[in-house]
């Protein structure tokens, strides 16, 4: 059990620690909340690496904004990450950052109902309902919280019980868990604003229904997410009455059928990257067997595309892709695919063309720019590859690959006070902050490394030592 929830407890207990111990205030103002968010994204990422690669955080990223343009000026600007935790789970965090884990992307059946619980947690965060509770939780012991998050961290089986119980008394102190009423807004919030969308709110009801069922089956061993969104069963409950309620006043209102082809695309890069081979095999090979339509049996076919690659069975890969490519000929992002699979299987110049032609069709797709910079390289082209890297770290600045990329380019160009800086920052993201520091500290003293980076690399030390305070 210990093995098991290692990860995930950690994850609730660095969240806790930096939203209480970082505040010992009473209650959050809203620049507060900004600070704390601020340290506790680089907090997490010491612990755990994000799935943050262009395709999954611009899939992600652009669903949330889809429901903060029904939800109205924000007070924070909004990010949102998946965490690599086989656990149905999802948080919402002080300042806008919302964290899905990889567990209950791949539980959720459709992309409504994905974003059900995105609009829920956007519901939270909006509401202020993370400074509520903690203004209303008093003071936690900031030396207790630490030693229980270390040796959490240090996975000692001997110091289980210990660790559990005064983690336990850390969660009941801190009484950070949302109320019913604060669940009830946050579901109406969502339910409107699913409305607003054209999107069908009973999928609210029906990822509320695997809520529930994963409660039932786990008998005894509560999934971590109602310890912050207790009792399914009422919430359940609320939401079919408004669905009763609307069905009556609209006389049965018909929304539009939402195209899953993106969910399911990142739902199954997600578990290829995460899950056992053998397990997710399994589980796309019955999808496969028992889909009950084409569109169903190609996106089986693309999870199983993206494991033969991962295994290095690139032929086999491009077969199941060239599958997908006849079901869906329209798709430029499965040219994307194929593309980056010719890359990486070593025909880069196949790989170079495809992705220089989807890029040209949609600038503004990162995962092509990313891809193809990485063509650029291999063909020996490496300022075209540089030019692409700075336009994506301008639109996804906290995307860790970009610094490593660039600070190998400024190495084979022997700017070897550049490169430290941009290894220095890629560790930062990486949240290796050791080594960091090593890099950033060279990078300010170098005098060949342009004053604006060295400026950065002085701030960016400082927020380390800040961090680990």
């Amino acid at each position: 059990m210990i093995k098991r929830y290692k990860h995930l407890c950690v994850f609730t207990a660095l969240l806790l620690s930096i939203l209480l111990v970082s505040n010992p205030a009473l209650a959050l103002t809203i620049g507060e909340e900004r600070e704390i968010g601020q340290k506790l994204l680089y907090s997490i990422r010491t612990q755990f690496s994000l799935l943050d690669d262009p395709d999954i955080s611009q899939y992600i990223n652009e669903l949330g904004r889809e429901v903060l343009a029904q939800a109205g000026p924000q007070y924070f600007d909004y990010h949102f990450f998946v965490v690599p935790i086989n656990e149905f789970n999802a948080f919402a965090a002080p300042s806008g950052l919302i964290f899905f884990f990889s567990g209950l992307v791949e539980t959720m059946k459709t992309e409504d109902e994905l974003l059900s619980v995105m609009a829920h947690e956007i519901g939270h965060v909006a509401s202020r309902h993370i400074a509520s509770r903690s203004s209303k939780s008093g003071k936690v012991g900031a030396i207790s919280m630490a030693l229980a998050l270390a040796s959490l961290a240090l996975g000692d089986p001997s110091l289980a019980s210990g660790l559990f119980t005064g983690f336990q008394a850390a969660g009941q102190a801190a009484q950070l868990h949302f109320s019913r009423v604060d669940e009830e807004q946050a579901d109406r919030l969502s339910y409107d604003w699913l409305v607003a969308l054209d999107r069908d709110p009973r999928a609210i009801a029906g990822m509320l229904s695997t809520m529930r069922r994963i409660t039932r089956y786990r008998s005894g061993q509560i999934p971590q997410y109602l310890l912050t969104h207790p009792n399914p069963e009422a919430r359940l409950q609320y939401v079919q009455s408004q669905l009763d309620y609307d069905h009556d006043l609209n006389a049965g209102r018909k929304f539009s059928e939402t195209d899953n082809f993106n969910f399911l695309r990142i739902k199954y890069r997600i578990m290829t990257s995460v899950k056992d081979p053998q397990k997710a095999r399994a589980y796309l090979a019955n999808s496969l067997a028992t889909s009950r339509s084409p569109e169903e049996s190609a996106m089986a076919s693309y999870g199983l595309a993206l494991l033969e690659a991962r295994e290095l069975n690139f032929s086999q890969g491009l077969k199941n892709l060239a599958d997908v490519k006849r079901y869906f000929p329209n798709r430029n992002i499965v040219d994307i695919d194929i593309g980056i699979m010719y890359l990486d299987s070593g025909d880069v110049d196949r790989g170079f063309q495809l992705l220089t032609e989807t890029y040209q069709k949609d600038p503004g797709d990162m995962y092509a720019a990313f891809h193809l910079a990485r063509a650029y390289v291999k063909k020996g082209q490496p300022d075209e590859a540089e030019q692409l890297y700075n336009k994506i770290m301008k639109v996804m600045p906290e995307y860790s690959k970009i610094y490593f990329e660039l600070g190998r380019i400024k190495a084979g160009a022997k700017k070897t006070g550049e490169s430290n800086f941009y290894l220095g920052k890629f560790y930062v993201y990486e949240g290796k902050l050791k080594l960091a520091r090593e890099y950033l500290s060279k990078a300010k003293k170098d005098s060949t490394v342009p004053p604006l980076l060295q400026q950065e690399s002085e701030k960016l030390v400082a927020l380390i030592d800040e961090i680990e305070k």
